[in-house]
């Protein structure tokens, strides 16, 4: 049995699950909620969202996440995307701007900046000492 859903009277995304904001949806389960961005990357640009709210994906109970990826995968899918992002921000450094978890399903229809997820990957040098050291870390406290 899911969690009790959480929601947050000002929130816009509790909103459109509630229907008190129109949306174009994709798909609704007992769990979560997959609709258009109405400002999109690219075309396609789906955002999927847990009927619980929560800022971060931590926040937020077992059974709703693990609904989210099949349905992105459906989405996917169903545009016969080859190439694609699937991106899910935790708070504002991380360039979360609603704070209701959402994954996007970001389609890459080519290979310009001009439309989808464009990024950078800054890699930073580690040595492995440091590595082995945080997996220890981490590990523990799983």
């Amino acid at each position: 049995m899911a969690a009790a859903a959480a929601f947050d009277a000002a929130c816009i995304f509790c909103k459109i699950i509630k229907g008190e904001i129109p949306s174009l949806k994709i798909i609704e389960t007992e769990l979560s909620y997959a609709f258009l961005d109405i400002n999109p990357l690219a075309k396609g640009h789906s955002l999927i969202i847990p009927k619980y709210h929560a800022a971060k994906a931590h926040e937020v109970p077992d059974e709703y996440l693990a609904d989210i990826l099949p349905i992105a995968k459906k989405v996917a899918l169903a545009q016969n995307l080859s190439d694609y992002n699937i991106l899910q921000n935790n708070g504002s450094i991380a360039h979360q701007v609603v704070m209701h978890v959402h994954f996007h399903v970001i389609p890459k229809p080519s290979d310009s900046d001009r439309e989808g997820l464009v990024i950078g990957w800054p890699q930073q040098k580690v040595e492995m000492d440091e590595l082995k050291a945080l997996l220890d870390t981490i590990k523990s406290k799983i």
